[in-house]
C-alpha cells in the first residue's frame, strides 16, 4: 500500500443550460457592439478564444437583463448546492462510499458567498455525519482546484485513516455584468462557464477502494507561488453590482517569463528533472495562457490537448477546471503505474499552485 495519501475518486458536474459561442457572440457580444463603434473587431476574442460552447447555470436571456448582487448571489447559493452536490454524491459512489464515511469536506469557491457556507448546506443536504470536519475556502480564483487538491492531501497526511471530499465549484456566468462594456468583461463574457468537480483523498491508513480496476494516484508534494506587486494580473472587484473581473492583457507574458523559474525550484527538491514529468495537468486558463505554458516549459503544444479540449467544451470554469482535465486522464488510463503527472493553475495574487502526482496500481 502507498504511504501516501491517495486519490481514489473525481467526478464532474456541469448546468444543464450550454451555452454555444455563436449565441454568446451574437446575443451577449451585441450588447457590446454599440459602445465598441470603431473598435468592433474587438468581438473577434470569441472567435479567438476556441471555446466551442460552455454550461451556465441560467437559460441565454436572462443574463441579457438586469440583475443585482443579492438576487445573483441567491441563484449561486441555490446553483452550487445543486451542482456540486452532483459531483460530490458521484465521487462518494465511484469510490464505493456513502456519505457518512467522509470525514472532512474541503469546499473550494469565489463567485459567491454564503454563510452558512455551502458545505455546511451540502453536508446537511446529502447526508454526512454531524460530526463531519468542515473547511470552506474563498478568494484561490483559478488555482484554487489545485491549491485544494494539495490541502486535501495535507489533511489526509495528517489524518492516515481520513478521507476528505474536495469540491471546487464555479459559476463565473453569474458575475457577468452587462453594462460593463470593457474589454476585459468582453474577454470574461467569452470565456467563462460553470462547473464543479469532487476528489476524494483518502490517507495511507483507509482500506483500498472496492471498485476493481480504479486507478489510484498518489500525492507526492505540493507547492505553491505569490508573486509581489502582481494584484492586478487577475481577481475581482466587488461593487455594487457584484464581482467585476480583473484580467490583465500581460497575463501570457508573465507565464512566458515567470512559470519555469517558479516551477524548477519544486522539481529540484522533489530530485526530478521536467522531462520527469509524464504529464501535464494544466488549467486551462485561456487559449494565450496555454501557449504561453508550452513556450515556457518547451513542451509542444499536444502536451496541453486535454486541456485544450476543456477549454473548447466548458469553457473556463475557473478553480474546478484542472480536476476536469485530470479526470480526462484518468477517463483514457494514460496515467499509468509509476508515471508522474503534474496539475497546475494560476489564480490571484498572482499565484501558481504545483500538485505533484504518481501513478500507482489497481
Amino acid at each position: 500500500m502507498t504511504l501516501e495519501p491517495r486519490i481514489v475518486a473525481l467526478a464532474t458536474a456541469v448546468p444543464h443550460h450550454t451555452l454555444s459561442q455563436a449565441d454568446a457572440r451574437g446575443r451577449i457580444g451585441g450588447q457590446f457592439a454599440a459602445s465598441l463603434g470603431s473598435q468592433s473587431r474587438l468581438l473577434d476574442v470569441f472567435a479567438n478564444a476556441r471555446v466551442a460552447e460552455r454550461q451556465v447555470c441560467m437559460p441565454l436571456d436572462w443574463y441579457l437583463a438586469d440583475h443585482d448582487f443579492a438576487e445573483k448571489n441567491a441563484l449561486y447559493v441555490e446553483h452550487a448546492v445543486r451542482l456540486a452536490g452532483e459531483a460530490a454524491q458521484r465521487a462518494v459512489r465511484a469510490a464505493g462510499l456513502g456519505p457518512r464515511d467522509i470525514d472532512r469536506i474541503l469546499f473550494v469557491s469565489s463567485t459567491g458567498i454564503a454563510t452558512p457556507s455551502v458545505d455546511a448546506l451540502l453536508a446537511t443536504e446529502l447526508g454526512f455525519r454531524s460530526n463531519v470536519r468542515r473547511t470552506p475556502v474563498w478568494g484561490l480564483g483559478c488555482a484554487g482546484g489545485a491549491a485544494g487538491l494539495a490541502q486535501a492531501a495535507e489533511f489526509a497526511r495528517a489524518d492516515p485513516s481520513a478521507r476528505v471530499l474536495l469540491i471546487a465549484l464555479e459559476l463565473c456566468s453569474l458575475t457577468f455584468q452587462r453594462h460593463d462594456h470593457s474589454k476585459r468583461n468582453l474577454i470574461a463574457a467569452a470565456l467563462f462557464g460553470d462547473g464543479a468537480a469532487a476528489v476524494i483523498v483518502a490517507g495511507k491508513d483507509v482500506p483500498p477502494s472496492p471498485n476493481p480496476g480504479t486507478r489510484r494516484l498518489s500525492v507526492l508534494a505540493s507547492a505553491s507561488t505569490l508573486w509581489p506587486d502582481t494584484r492586478d494580473l487577475m481577481g475581482w472587484r466587488v461593487d455594487a453590482d457584484g464581482l467585476t473581473v480583473l484580467l490583465s492583457r500581460d497575463l501570457p507574458a508573465f507565464v512566458r517569463r515567470e512559470v519555469r523559474p517558479s516551477l524548477q525550484p519544486f522539481l529540484d527538491r522533489q530530485g526530478l528533472k521536467l522531462e520527469e514529468i509524464a504529464h501535464m495537468v494544466a488549467h486551462p486558463g485561456g487559449v494565450k495562457v496555454l501557449d504561453a505554458w508550452a513556450e515556457s516549459l518547451d513542451l509542444p503544444a499536444d502536451a496541453f490537448r486535454h486541456a485544450q479540449d476543456v477549454l473548447r467544451e466548458h469553457g473556463n470554469m475557473s478553480s474546478p477546471s484542472c480536476l476536469f482535465v485530470l479526470e480526462r486522464f484518468l477517463a483514457g488510463g494514460e496515467i499509468h503505474e509509476g508515471q508522474l503527472a503534474l496539475v497546475s493553475a494560476l489564480g490571484p495574487g498572482f499565484s501558481a499552485e504545483f500538485v505533484l502526482l504518481r501513478g500507482e496500481a489497481t
